[in-house]
């Protein structure tokens, strides 16, 4: 068995997801995990996030320490931690579960020939995820508006640019990230306006 299931095994034995595993060439074994997440049944309330405290890293890191010693693994430095706000998305259920959150995605090739503003040899999008029409794929939508700046007033008649939107497959993708956007009122389900 290769040590990377080994170390999955571990952690989803210990009841949470294995989300990135990454081993340097200077002997860093970063393992970032995270709490499962079950989509809610329908008419359900979702129930709500829980979040990877100190002393559950604390716990895997314990685990795998001895589990990598008994496997004979070489390693210098074990870290152990939670996803974060830039936390990538890999998996079909992650996309499910971070469905209205705006996304950096990086696709493997540019979009080619396009009829629209999009460059057809453009790869990096950050937009909003939204399930595609068709209920299989997934689409990306942003607007190339600039932000408006804080205190800045807008006219009323000014018309905003329209949304643009990319429909993708999962296979379409190299790498896809919630977009790191800090916010002093915590990151809010979708949908849910600032309450000023």
């Amino acid at each position: 068995m290769a040590w990377q299931e080994i170390v999955e095994q571990t952690v989803t034995g210990l009841g949470f997801d294995l989300v990135e595993l990454d081993r340097s060439s200077g002997g860093l074994l970063r393992v970032t995990i995270d709490w499962p997440w079950q989509p809610p049944q329908a008419g359900e309330e979702p129930l709500p996030e829980r979040f990877v405290t100190v002393e559950d890293c604390e716990k895997i890191t314990r685990q795998l320490q001895y589990l990598l010693e008994v496997e004979g693994l070489e390693y210098r430095r074990l870290e152990v931690g939670s996803p974060g706000i830039d936390r990538p998305l890999r998996r079909e259920i992650d996309y499910v579960r971070f469905e209205g959150h705006v996304v950096d995605l990086v696709l493997k090739a540019p979009i080619g020939v396009t009829a629209s503003d999009v460059s057809a040899n453009r790869k990096k999008f950050r937009g909003t995820l939204e399930r595609a029409e068709d209920g299989v794929q997934w689409q990306v939508v942003w607007s190339d508006a600039p932000e408006v700046k804080p205190g800045v007033r807008v006219s009323k008649r000014r018309v905003p640019p329209p949304l643009q939107a990319l429909v993708f497959t999962l296979e379409d993708v190299q790498q896809a990230r919630l977009a790191p956007i800090v916010s002093f009122k915590g990151r809010r389900a979708p949908g849910v306006a600032d309450a000023d």
